[in-house]
């Protein structure tokens, strides 16, 4: 089988899966779905796997393959192709998606049984894993918009799965408007390279960038600028990044699929798949480098007062993608990538083990009402814990290579750059802090009474189920979670997925050790031969080294603080208080969504409603319609009165018509 057709697989196996759940949804038993939906994602994953070794078969000057299936569009120099590009970087990302969708799929086998809306969920899940892995395998702008708008459809409809919920509804909606802002600046950013290459072919773009634009461009770095407003919106970065919190309200899996793995890494992957127009539009890659900073250490800021647990973890999101977007957009491409790669393993697990421990608790999110799960919940605690030392950068995890990687080629590049290195130091210290808060919290302590209860063989169900976020009350036979609660300890699915990240979280980081291995710089190479910069900025081992191990005592450092505050019966209270003014603002997320309220939402819906009272009733509907209308119906009247029914009287019209076409013919003669 050919690698091409190996593509296409990849790319229809998930679409088959949705549309095969959504059509047999009442012909067949919902576990069966379940079925269905974890071996279509199984499958596609074993043709990556497939498609990674092909492209490997082939040389490195043959290892960018286009497959085109239909010719959507070939005139007045719109080339718009239902094509797929097949190169290192796309298959990269295919085996990762595809590798973590399916141990999430797996997950969700035994999380999400006893949902009413089982079905439904796996065939969205589905839909959304075709649309990330048609927004990765495009070859063009055309199919990546597409795929791009997919994502964004198929996270609202995940996000807003419990749909009677009015948090969730709410957060599907804020998600699904922002990512609609990103997608207006793709599309414009798309048509100004068009506009100046003439063409949307990617390969065809890199060709022609040198001969369309000179460097920096206006007309170039306004276009890039606007594919980064898309790629900041997707990846939850300033000033795009209010969504991310928010979609916490979607199920565990949910925020697994998105925050690891899929949508939030669409920006990094888009980057870096365009790296040739931000080499020779360098004032624009700056600004990817410096929101990605930013965003790093806002997030990891937030992350320090957060109390609900899921939205400490997709703080720890959004400030990872930072690190992805500051790398890649400093051409530091290898590191970038190889750190997605990495985070989408122990990030995924962090999530699992944060639904285990939420589902202990009944559905409750709140840290403030838990401790003493250690005990309890042995296998979920040591998931967490195995995510939580990969993310704060400790040996021999896989984030320990990864992240700290990224700031060792910063410090390479030096100037500007080694400042965000050294805040990207900063960052990590948070995230060691932040994120062993998070686990001695939940872990340490004195058992929660859900724990207590779980210490007596029985899972605790909340008699009334409510909403944790606004107390409402939910009905969980339709639109809410089901009755149901499973804990990795109980569910074998579960453990499995888990089980699976954990070992990957471990090992992953050894296939970029320094001066031993670099497999994944290697893989690349094919995909970044254009590029100026990727050999050009390569630090020694022993300066590669040197950054790991400052990075690890900072880690260990971070959680030696989280340890002395909140592990071992700290005063925690007293710390806030301390820096009551700093944990305001933090607590507050920056103020971020009251000033996109004040200065978008308000101003938005003033003139909504000026629109709608002013200009639609008085002049829409008053001049133009209402006097257009009165206009037809005064004549129509004056008509009207004219049909008497007397012939003497049409004679005289008669008479009178002609007399006055005689006068004008007499008059103009």
């Amino acid at each position: 089988m050919s690698v091409q057709t190996l593509g296409w697989l990849v790319l229809l196996l998930p679409l088959t899966g949705a549309v095969l759940i959504g059509l047999t949804f009442k012909a067949l038993p919902q576990r069966v779905h379940g079925i269905i939906g974890v071996a279509a994602i199984g499958l596609a994953f074993v043709a990556a796997v497939l498609m990674f070794f092909g492209l490997q078969d082939r040389g490195e000057e043959e290892r960018q393959l286009v497959s085109v299936a239909w010719d959507y569009a070939n005139t007045v120099g719109v080339d718009a192709q239902l094509a797929i590009l097949i190169d290192p970087l796309s298959v990269l990302m295919c085996l990762v998606v595809t590798g973590v969708s399916t141990l999430i799929h797996v997950y969700s086998f035994s999380y999400m049984g006893g949902d009413r809306g089982y079905t439904r969920f796996f065939a969205y899940l589905n839909f959304f894993v075709f649309s990330m892995l048609l927004l990765v395998l495009a070859a063009n702008f055309f199919l990546l918009i597409v795929g791009w708008a997919f994502v964004g459809a198929a996270s609202y409809m995940l996000i807003s799965f419990w749909y009677r919920r009015t948090t969730a509804t709410k957060a599907g909606i804020k998600a699904f408007v922002i990512n609609v802002a990103g997608d207006v600046g793709l599309v414009l950013g798309a048509y100004f390279i068009f506009k100046g290459t003439g063409t949307l072919d990617f390969l065809k773009n890199f060709e022609l960038v040198g001969e369309a634009f000179t460097e920096n461009q206006p007309e170039l770095v306004a276009g890039c600028i606007l594919l980064l407003v898309g790629a900041f919106a997707k990846s939850a970065q300033v000033p795009f990044h209010t969504w991310l919190p928010d979609a916490m309200e979607g199920p565990t899996p949910v925020s697994s699929l998105i925050h690891a793995a899929t949508m939030v890494t669409a920006g990094v992957y888009l980057i870096a798949r365009l790296h040739p127009l931000f080499e020779h539009a360098p004032d624009a890659a700056m600004v990817g480098s410096v929101v990605g900073c930013a965003t790093l250490l806002i997030a990891a800021t937030i992350g320090l007062v957060v109390t609900d647990l899921k939205r400490v973890i997709a703080y720890s999101t959004m400030s990872q993608i930072g690190y992805m977007i500051m790398a890649v957009s400093s051409a530091v491409y290898a590191a970038g990538m190889f750190h997605l790669m990495t985070h989408a393993f122990f990030k995924a697990l962090l999530f699992m083990a944060a639904g285990s421990v939420i589902s202990a608790m009944g559905g409750n999110q709140d840290l403030d009402k838990m401790g003493g799960f250690r005990k309890v919940m042995p296998f979920t605690f040591a998931c967490m814990v195995i995510g939580g030392l990969a993310l704060s950068g400790i040996p021999p995890f896989s984030g320990f290579f990864s992240k700290d990687e990224i700031l060792a080629y910063m410090v390479d590049r030096g100037g500007v750059y080694l400042v965000m290195a050294i805040l990207g130091y900063v960052g990590a210290l948070l995230t060691a802090f932040y994120t062993f808060r998070m686990i001695f919290r939940a872990f340490f302590g004195e058992m929660s009474p859900e724990a207590e209860e779980l210490s007596h063989g029985h899972l605790y169900h909340a008699p009334e189920p409510t909403n944790p976020a606004n107390g409402e009350v939910e009905d969980t036979e339709v639109g809410f979670p089901g009755p149901e609660h499973h804990i990795a300890e109980r569910a074998g699915g579960m453990k499995i997925a888990m089980g699976g990240l954990a070992v990957l979280a471990i090992v992953g980081g050894f296939l970029q050790i320094p001066g031993v291995t670099s497999e994944l710089h290697h893989f690349l190479e094919p995909t970044f031969h254009d590029s100026e910069l990727y050999e050009t900025i390569h630090p020694s081992a022993t300066a590669e080294w040197i950054g790991l191990l400052v990075g690890a005592v900072i880690g260990a450092t971070g959680i030696f603080f989280a340890w002395t505050i909140y592990g071992k019966g700290g005063n925690a209270a007293s710390f806030q208080a301390r820096f009551a003014p700093i944990h305001k603002v933090f607590v507050n997320k920056w103020y971020f969504d009251e000033a996109i309220d004040f200065l978008i939402v308000r101003p938005a819906a003033w003139l909504g409603r000026f629109a709608n009272s002013t200009f639609e009733r008085i002049f829409v509907n008053g001049a133009l319609v209402g006097g257009s209308t009165g206009a037809v119906r005064a004549l129509s009247a004056a008509v009207r009165s004219l049909q008497s029914g007397y012939l003497r009287y049409y004679a005289a019209l008669l008479l009178i018509g002609f007399s006055g076409l005689g006068a004008y013919f007499l008059i103009s003669a």
